[in-house]
């Protein structure tokens, strides 16, 4: 899960495992698998980040509890 801002200034969570598509046009707009689509404050780079930080903290955290991934 990734925080994201609105152009409205209010922040919310987003599922960042549904997120199919990022594009800049000029503003964000995320398309999620389901055909959601939100427009964000924040750049695709930024939200890019956003989700490799979570990607990396989930599998750190995997590794960290001894659990298998094989």
């Amino acid at each position: 899960m990734i925080d994201v801002t609105r152009f409205n200034g209010k922040s919310f969570v987003l599922n960042a495992e549904l997120i199919e598509v990022m594009e800049e046009t000029p503003d964000t707009v995320i398309t999620l698998t389901t055909g959601h689509k939100y427009v964000v404050k924040e750049s695709v780079e930024e939200v890019y980040s956003k989700v490799i930080t979570y990607k990396r903290n989930i599998i750190g955290n995997l590794y960290a509890s001894g659990t298998d991934t094989k």
